[in-house]
């Protein structure tokens, strides 16, 4: 019943005030389907455009120490006993000693030739490779973050212990305390060495935002594998071991029970979207959508009375009135102290020579979006969002399951009162 043309009687701006706009927030407008709607954006909007955020500042990050290390209590003199700063930090690489896994240059401690933070360092300037990407937890509904991560792919590590039989899996460690068991996760050996066209390979990271990622945040290095979710993405890594078990024995998998081979799924999350409201008063709507791997092809809301019965056989919302919101463009400014705000010319999916991305939405990365929600009655209202995928499917399908992946649908109170 509220049909998306009514953003046209919000959108009333001059020119002359349109024209005094914010670089940012102009160059999102501009881009965006809402600017179709008329010649200057509704002040609501501009307000709430302006202040998206795509890079998250360092310390506003949240971080999981999920394996019980103590590392984010640890004092700069302990980090560096344990080696979690770059002039102690080493990486073993080792076969499986009780399955048949062979490897013909193991890296070890105990051998003396650990990979260290000089050799990880050479591999950098040969192999480094940059992207963005969310950390985001299976069982979160909302990432820690989202960076601008460096880092080295794994394939090029396993290549140099020379790998020779009776490897399946990689399994890569967290520091662990002694008399704890490491908190690890792995990944299929084929998809460590091979990656399709187009795509990151998992990387042993060793930057975020463009700085040294330290060890309140996972650093030295952390695993980061584009289009998983946090389960895959260990922080503190010192020791990777090739087996031959066929089972992904990650540690997320039998200690908090998710399916941590699941790629991320496509959905829609508010940012900024009322809970009350006087009568009539419009207001600005602004969210992000994670881009699964299904791609994203649209981002909708919609607004549900409270007087109204909802249908008991429609629990994925289906049958509700959606409407489109429109899909920001990719940021002018990346923020996080970047030069100029720009992303370096060799990310991943960036056009080198104009810095801008080859396609938006990426998949696998952040996107922002926006709508003018208008003036309601009186009374008590479900505000919802979700996504639409390239495949045509609306979130939370096709997999509603939340052991793969939290992706259901976002949904707030809204009170309208005077």
């Amino acid at each position: 019943m509220h049909n998306f043309d009514q953003l046209r009687d919000h959108c009333h701006l001059t020119r002359r005030y349109f024209l005094q706009l914010g670089s940012l927030a102009a160059a999102a407008w501009n881009a965006s389907p809402l600017a179709a709607m008329s010649a200057a954006p509704d002040p609501l909007l501009k307000d709430a455009i302006a202040k998206l955020e795509y890079l998250a500042p360092l310390d506003r990050i949240q971080i999981a120490d999920k394996g019980g290390t103590g590392v984010l209590k640890f004092s700069p003199e302990k980090l560096r006993e344990v080696g979690l700063v770059p002039e102690t930090w080493s990486l073993e690489v080792v076969p499986d000693t009780e399955s048949t896994s062979a490897v013909e240059q193991p890296f070890t401690r105990a051998q003396g030739n650990a990979l260290d933070w000089n050799h990880l360092m050479k591999l950098a300037e040969r192999h480094a490779v940059r992207f963005l990407h969310p950390c985001i937890c299976a069982f979160a509904d909302d990432p820690f973050h989202t960076s601008l991560w460096e880092g080295v792919p794994l394939r090029e590590i396993i290549w140099m212990a020379k790998p020779k039989a009776n490897i399946r899996r990689v399994v890569y460690q967290s520091y662990h305390p002694e008399g704890l068991p490491p908190f690890q996760a792995s990944l299929p050996l084929a998809q460590v060495l091979e990656t399709p066209p187009g795509q990151v390979p998992p990387v042993l990271a060793y930057k975020m935002n463009g700085e040294l990622i330290p060890a309140a945040h996972g650093g030295p290095t952390r695993v980061v594998v584009p289009g998983m979710y946090g389960d895959k993405a260990i922080k503190w890594i010192q020791r990777i071991v090739l087996t031959n078990d066929f089972k992904a024995n990650d540690s997320d998998a039998a200690v908090h029970n998710a399916d941590t081979e699941s790629p991320m799924k496509t959905k829609a999350r508010f940012l900024n979207a009322p809970t009350e409201l006087k009568p009539g008063s419009p207001a600005a709507l602004t969210g992000y959508a994670l881009v699964g791997i299904s791609g994203l092809a649209k981002v909708q809301y919609c607004v549900h009375s409270h007087n109204e019965p909802r249908p008991s056989d429609d629990p994925y919302w289906t049958k509700a009135d959606w409407h489109d919101a429109a899909i920001l463009p990719a940021p002018a400014n990346w923020g996080r102290g970047l030069a100029g705000g720009k992303l370096p010319p060799d990310t991943s999916h960036m056009d080198p020579a104009k810095g801008t991305p080859l396609e938006w939405p990426i998949r696998f990365t952040l996107t922002h979006w926006a709508a003018l929600l208008p003036g309601f009655p009186a009374g008590k209202y479900d505000l919802c969002c979700r996504t639409i995928d390239h495949n045509g499917i609306a979130q939370p399908m096709p997999r509603p399951f939340p052991r793969s992946g939290n992706n259901g649908i976002h949904r707030i109170t809204l009170t309208v009162k005077e």
